[in-house]
């Protein structure tokens, strides 16, 4: 595979997916511990992903997901509430340094990274003290627009407003200085698609963005030599290295050329374990790190070679797979290691063995601190973008079909087999496939995995993950 044929493919494939991409707008649902944010949070997203439970202060971080409404994507962050205890022992009390400054950090970086806030109470204890602290907070770091107007807006949400007399005592709400507000439930969805109907009116119009470079995202947990990678990708020092985890909080887009192909580089702040994530600035830098692996085509997966490969860098890795992105893993740090004739092998087969389930995607061990094999870095990964755009013939698909089930009959179940038709490729970034078959109930998960895998040996697609799509369609 040449890099004529991923220019060409590039004039189809990636200038039509830049055109389409679009920044979403992030909304954060800020407030008082125990007032169903995570509740929300699952309403809006459609999933139970935040961890719902009755006692205060069971979300210790933010989640984020997407979601949907009137046809505007969003992204929504659930914070967690500000704690009421200290170190889980010592209670705060309202006016304590430690509960302001909880408080404070919450309500700052949600006024300064989000679009939009919703702000929630709760409509069965009333106004408390904390919503007061959280409204005037916010309220100050609110920035006033020349059409008299606030940035970012806040919604005022008085949940748990099931009975009728909760609903009409939502107006109390008023009180917090931060307009109308909103009286819902978010546990039975009651009028939260009035609110919803009004937070993507407030969003600005969506921008299409014209970007025809190779996106190349810098990925892994605090500390494991992302920036310092990123200088030597870029011959300077465009970021601040520094061996204290956590000094990259933003997103930061590089635009090079290489080999006469732009390329945009995007350092991201280290994504820390679920649960070691500290409140403030750095939990809206994991967003901008998930953020960045979206709008990447490849993500350059960072792994430390003196701490080896934990449960974090396969978190990493699976949201990479799960955002169907291309990947490249650099063992970085190599330098450091105390090793052997073996220890290179030894360490292949303990990353394979951790993310078996991303075992098409190459291998570097690399020091971005001495340059070992750095130049092999830019190579490799518009290597993989060439197989990300890899188009194959229909003829060659059902080669490949014809001989995997040769090689391996199909399932069958109930008395039932698979019938398997034809297949074709209907988009490529990623590589996507459409295999038309008597009825896709009976293609089993293990046989769909065999035929990634036949495709992988006759073809390749290195780094790239591959979507597999089954249609039925009467047997004629």
């Amino acid at each position: 595979m040449n890099t004529s044929r991923a220019q060409q493919s590039a004039d189809t494939d990636r200038k039509s997916e830049s055109r389409n991409f679009m920044a979403k707008p992030i909304v954060a649902l800020v407030g008082r511990p125990n007032v169903g944010k995570s509740t929300l949070f699952n309403r809006l997203v459609g999933e139970r992903l935040a961890i719902v439970d009755d006692t205060p202060g069971t979300t210790r971080d933010r989640l984020f997901a997407e979601s949907e409404w009137n046809g505007r994507a969003f992204g929504i962050v659930d914070t967690g509430g500000i704690d009421p205890t200290h170190g889980g022992k010592t209670p705060l009390s309202i006016g304590s340094a430690d509960f302001i400054k909880e408080i404070k950090g919450q309500a700052f970086i949600a006024a300064e990274e989000a679009d939009a806030i919703l702000f929630v109470t709760d409509g069965e204890s009333g106004i408390t003290p904390a919503d007061r602290e959280v409204a005037e907070i916010m309220r100050r770091y609110q920035k006033k627009q020349p059409d008299g107007s606030f940035l970012p807006p806040i919604f005022v949400v008085v949940n748990k407003c099931e009975s009728a007399g909760r609903r009409a005592n939502a107006g109390e709400f008023y009180e917090l200085g931060l307009g109308t507000p909103y009286a819902v439930s978010a546990v039975h969805g009651t009028d939260v698609g009035d609110l919803l109907d009004d937070l993507v009116a407030s969003f600005p119009p969506a921008v299409e963005e014209e970007d025809d470079s190779v996106k190349i995202a810098l990925v892994g947990k605090p500390n494991a030599g992302k920036s310092s990678l990123l200088n030597k990708l870029v011959g300077k020092e465009r970021a601040i290295v520094s061996p204290i985890a956590g000094t990259t909080r933003d997103a930061v887009d590089t635009k090079i050329e290489f080999g006469g192909l732009p390329v945009t580089l995007i350092d991201t702040a280290g994504i820390r374990r679920r649960g070691k994530i500290e409140p403030g600035v750095e939990q809206f830098s994991v967003i901008r790190s998930f953020k960045a692996i979206e709008r990447a085509d490849v993500a350059l997966l960072l792994i430390d070679a003196t701490t080896g490969i934990t449960s974090q860098d396969a978190h990493i890795a699976g949201f990479i797979l799960e955002a169907w992105k291309s990947c490249v893993v650099l063992v970085n740090k190599w330098d450091a290691v105390e090793k052997n004739s073996y220890s290179m092998d030894e360490y292949t087969r303990k990353i394979r063995a951790d993310l078996n389930f991303m075992d098409y995607v190459p291998l570097l061990f690399i020091s971005a601190k001495t340059g070992q094999r750095v130049e092999q870095v830019m190579p490799m990964a518009l290597r993989v973008q060439e197989e990300r755009l890899a188009r194959l013939a229909t003829s060659k698909i059902n080669k490949v079909l014809v001989e995997a089930q040769d090689a391996h009959s199909a399932p069958s179940h109930a008395g039932r087999q698979l019938k398997i038709f034809y297949g074709t490729q209907v988009r490529s970034d990623p590589p996507t496939f459409m295999i038309y078959v008597n009825d896709p109930k009976l293609m089993h998960f293990s046989y769909l995995r065999f035929l990634e895998n036949r495709l992988r040996e006759e073809y390749g697609f290195l780094g790239t993950p591959i979507r597999i799509v089954t249609k039925g369609r009467r047997d004629e």
